[in-house]
């Protein structure tokens, strides 16, 4: 990983817009700063299409995409896009898989949820589980006290063995029903939605994230960023990102934010 600054001008000015995860990328300690925010709106008001990726719920993306001045929003790690359509007043959903098959996963998914609970102690279920439509998140650091890295580790092979694809954030443990990511959204949704073809534009597009689940991501992208905290999850990443801020969390966003903005 190379220091953001190396990320150099020319390169700079070709951005024509930003992904980036939320949980402790965005965030910091659960919360989203003044700083962080006001970044973003930066960001949009100099025109950068922005689209936020995260393994959180629904529930949680329905509001964003309809209050945050993003373009739009893509939830539940790759399981459907979100967005406002201001001009029809309402908000569009784009989903990987149909509701009946979508339905019929979560019943599923319930069970494995009861006996993963049982079986690792100090987890539980995210406290927005009740507002997912597709995944299952365990709770190993948010709202419980953390666990040790290899206690997550156990959940997600517990899922795996379970038949759910299993990644870690820095919060939760997520196992769904299915193969996509956060990746294979993102590139679907872009032709749809925007007319881009992220293989074809790459070097218009960052992303910028923080843990294993993103690590698509950073593969993925030629201007793929880290904020400095992924530096705790080395040992799980299967790709690093190309560059790295100097500070953790919304504040790593709000650096990265000023660099793509400088002499803007």
């Amino acid at each position: 990983m190379r220091p953001l600054a190396e990320f150099d001008a020319r390169a700079v000015e070709g951005v024509r817009g930003v992904l980036f995860d939320i949980d402790d990328t965005l965030t910091t300690d659960g919360k989203l700063t003044a700083e962080a925010y006001a970044a973003l709106d930066r960001l949009r008001q100099h025109g950068k299409l922005l689209v936020p990726v995260t393994g959180r719920s629904a529930g949680w993306c329905d509001h964003i995409a309809r209050m945050w001045p993003v373009d739009a929003v893509i939830g539940e790690n790759g399981a459907f896009a979100f967005w406002y359509d201001a001009r029809a007043s309402r908000l569009g959903r784009r989903y990987q898989d149909p509701a009946a098959l979508r339905a019929e996963r979560r019943a599923q998914i319930k069970t494995i949820a009861q006996r993963i609970v049982a079986a690792v102690p100090g987890c539980a279920l995210a406290a927005d589980q009740a507002y997912r439509e597709t995944d299952l998140a365990i709770d190993y650091c948010e709202d419980v006290p953390a666990l040790p890295q290899e206690r997550a580790e156990h959940i997600a092979l517990l899922m795996r063995e379970a038949g759910l694809t299993a990644t870690l954030s820095s919060i939760h443990v997520n196992g769904w029903f299915g193969v996509y990511d956060k990746l294979a959204m993102c590139k679907t949704f872009f032709v749809e939605r925007f007319g881009v073809d992220l293989d074809a534009d790459n070097r218009a597009w960052v992303f910028v994230g923080d843990s294993p689940n993103d690590a698509p991501m950073f593969a993925f992208f030629e201007h793929s960023v880290g904020v400095a905290n992924v530096a705790r999850f080395a040992a799980q990443l299967s790709a690093e990102p190309k560059y790295v801020t100097r500070a953790a969390a919304g504040a790593g966003f709000t650096e990265l934010a000023a660099h793509l903005l400088k002499g803007a």
